[in-house]
């Protein structure tokens, strides 16, 4: 059965979509069966591994009960992918009827037996999406950047995981939280790293031993449909992202959550 993992953050350009697509390809390069779930409208990690988003099902058609989950699944080198579009942006409104909670939980039912991990990328905001992606989740893990604004963030996103705990998921865990665009030689990333495991500490979690540097690379890599393990491997980030991901293997390999 899939460990259920997914990449949140309200705050934008903290590197989600980049953690997402990374570990969908990391994982997958070291032989396990990974699907990525795209729950921001956005649409993003589909372009970013290469899916023609416009040619595909996607996870709104999902829930929308206008196919069945096996159809939206796009197959990647990466790892297979459910895409998103923007019509997922109105799934506040349009998703409105009891149980809405619930949507990719029982999307993902009938499929979790066929992977080892399932990714989520989420939008960035604290909506119904994401209450959906932490309702069908084993587990959290929240990227941040080394920035006052971007702990705010994450004490917010605090409350929304003590909700959903309580009504819908109580075993829902914060795996850990993951530094990005991160420069050890300022004082403000020495900072933002004590008061990061702080918050760790109240969620009962971590922060990861990886801490991701920041390069073009990282920017660039989507553009060529490829994750940052693929386009450029020995660039400072990928190294990061692989230890990230063998402490990933190390904290989920053989759990039960």
């Amino acid at each position: 059965m899939a460990i259920v993992i997914t990449v949140t953050n309200q705050k934008g350009g903290i590197g989600k979509t980049t953690t997402s697509s990374t570990l969908i390809s990391g994982l997958t390069s070291r032989g396990k069966k990974v699907l990525g779930v795209d729950l921001d409208p956005q649409g993003n990690l589909g372009f970013s591994l290469g899916i023609e988003i416009e040619d595909t099902a996607t996870i709104y058609d999902v829930f929308k009960e206008n196919v069945g989950v096996t159809r939206a699944i796009a197959r990647t080198d990466s790892g297979d992918v459910i895409p998103s579009n923007i019509l997922l942006s109105g799934a506040e409104l349009e998703f409105s009827r009891p149980g809405r909670e619930f949507l990719l939980r029982d999307a993902l039912a009938d499929i979790q037996h066929l992977y080892d991990y399932i990714i989520v990328d989420t939008p960035p905001a604290l909506n119904i999406l994401t209450v959906n992606a932490y309702v069908a989740s084993n587990c959290l893990i929240i990227p941040m950047v080394p920035e006052i604004l971007s702990l705010l963030g994450v004490t917010q996103l605090k409350e929304t995981v003590d909700t959903v705990t309580r009504f819908y998921n109580k075993n829902l865990t914060v795996l850990g939280i993951l530094l990005t665009k991160f420069n050890k030689q300022l004082n403000l990333s020495k900072e933002v790293l004590e008061l990061a495991e702080s918050i760790a500490e109240q969620l009962n979690s971590r922060v990861f031993k990886a801490k991701i540097r920041q390069s073009v690379a990282v920017a660039e890599a989507p553009a060529h449909c490829q994750s940052i393990l693929d386009y450029a491997p020995k660039s400072n980030p990928a190294l990061d992202y692989q230890e990230f991901i063998d402490e990933i293997l190390s904290l989920t390999s053989g759990k039960t959550f």
